[in-house]
């Protein structure tokens, strides 16, 4: 029978909990609000020749470009930032280079790079899940051929400081330093323009957290000029369908909402956050549209309870450091208070704490 390659065989499998997602979704850090009504109204003009053609990336990734303050040269649109994690490992990976990881952290840069036969290194966040500068540096090998960083970072929200990154990115001049900006638009510290100053620096930004265009899979890949050609070599031309290209100049062009909306999270991260902290529930500060709280032996429990509410919230407990962890997206303000009154009422049913005050 044929086997896949063994490489491929150890990859510990990603299982997102997609099925029967119904009631206030603030699992998966979605936009809750929706889309721009731009964007809505831009997809009720979408014909049948739209959706008959190839897609065609190219004008679209001027237009990201610009908004981006860079050249189109050094962009490339990819189906959501999975893709773009995927193309730079496909890219620069040999069976034997090292890729360096920082725990704990989104899955997909482990199974992408794991899956080309590299030796994925895994380093441990500091204590209180700061970013581990010192440990990464000392990490750096000549084997070294790709560093992913996600900042702010994925389930913990924590940051690593342009400096930092900047630091690293020449520390390791043979290897590809990927910055993922997923959450950028709720932090607002960023290392895009640098992409121009260092030869080996990437940074990947999505489309599905801030602008609400998760189903439609559009992010983006900037690199250096010189580079972003190998890049495009693996790429498939038409991997960014038609309606998400149709769609995202509108997105891009809808600053208000995304304005509102970023001002709506960080407000209900500030109400959230003083809510646990009157429970005695640990969570630690983010700059990304979601906490991370300890709700310690009774995690499952919990989420059940939140289930049970018509809340969905998700069990992190798994990841590294993460025991006894549950992280919790960032809703409208409605959504907010709703989960308030469900989280007050579940920490007296779980004895989470010794007194609730209201």
């Amino acid at each position: 029978m044929l086997s896949a390659r063994k490489a491929v065989q150890n990859l510990q499998e990603y299982h997102p909990p997609l099925a029967s997602r119904g009631g206030l979704r603030l699992d998966f850090n979605e936009n809750v609000e929706g889309c721009s009504p731009r964007v809505l109204g831009r997809l009720q003009r979408i014909t049948s020749d739209d959706l008959a053609r190839y897609p065609e990336r190219e004008p679209v990734e001027a237009v990201v470009a610009a908004h981006l303050g860079l050249a189109p040269a050094q962009v490339l649109l990819t189906n959501g930032v999975d893709e773009a994690i995927h193309l730079l490992c496909e890219t620069y990976l040999e069976p034997n280079h090292e890729v360096l990881v920082v725990t704990p952290t989104f899955s997909m840069y482990e199974i992408y790079a794991g899956a080309t036969g590299a030796r994925v290194i895994r380093v441990q966040c500091d204590a209180d899940f700061r970013f581990p500068l010192a440990k990464v540096l000392r990490s750096i090998t000549p084997a070294t051929r790709l560093i992913a960083i996600a900042s702010p970072n994925n389930p913990t929200g924590t940051v690593a400081s342009r400096e930092e990154l900047l630091q690293i990115a020449q520390a390791a001049s043979d290897a590809a330093v990927l910055v993922d900006e997923a959450y950028f638009e709720f932090h607002g510290e960023t290392v895009i323009r640098d992409v121009e100053r260092f030869d080996n620096l990437f940074v990947t930004r999505t489309f599905s957290k801030a602008y609400g265009l998760a189903g439609l899979r559009v992010g983006v890949l900037t690199g250096p000029v010189e580079l972003m050609p190998s890049v495009r070599r693996v790429s498939s031309p038409y991997s960014v369908n038609a309606v998400a290209l149709a769609v995202l100049p509108a997105a891009l062009a809808d600053c208000d909402h995304i304005s509102r909306y970023v001002a709506q999270v960080k407000n209900g991260r500030e109400r959230l956050g003083g809510e646990l902290s009157k429970l005695g529930l640990y969570t630690w500060p983010s700059d990304a549209n979601f906490l991370l709280v300890r709700i310690g032996e009774k995690h499952r429990e919990f989420v059940m309870a939140m289930r049970q509410r018509g809340i969905l919230v998700r069990d992190r407990s798994t990841d590294p450091g993460c025991e006894g962890c549950v992280r919790i997206t960032i809703g409208s303000d409605a959504q907010t208070s709703r989960l308030l009154a469900a989280l007050r009422e579940i920490a007296c049913e779980l004895e989470l704490v010794r007194k609730v005050t209201a």
